[in-house]
């Protein structure tokens, strides 16, 4: 499936029922900061019409980044880091919100665990 036809990735709102389609889960990641930052309110993915951010590994973000960097699908589009965004989809898809995958995010980067090389892309230490 190339970009042009890749179907939009969608974040919604369950408190003031927004439904936002974004076309990379960064661009989600985006909105949510906005949305968040006038409203308070967290936001949710909804499951993607693709199989690219569902991952196998459910024990916790270290292995769900491992999982997405061995994707051979997602390999051209991520380059040598995770989006942020990416990870986001793939907790999603187990019911976490994308403020909840954030703060362990932020909390696993404050223990060394992860790192950024370049802004809202991840890797593991």
């Amino acid at each position: 499936m190339t970009e042009r036809n890749r179907a939009k990735l969608v974040v919604t709102c369950p408190d003031c029922a927004v439904y936002k389609e974004v076309d990379t889960p960064n661009d989600g990641v985006a909105f949510y900061r906005r949305h968040r930052s006038v409203t308070g309110h967290d936001l949710e993915w909804e499951p993607p019409d693709h199989d690219d951010y569902r991952v196998v590994p459910s024990d916790g973000i270290v292995s769900v980044i491992g999982a997405l960097e061995q994707l051979e699908q997602l390999e051209q589009r991520l380059g040598d880091s995770v989006p942020i965004g990416a990870v986001t989809v793939a907790l999603g898809e187990r019911g976490a919100t994308i403020g909840e995958t954030l703060e362990e995010i932020r909390e696993l980067r404050m223990e060394g665990m992860l790192y950024e090389p370049r802004d809202d892309h991840l890797l593991v230490t």
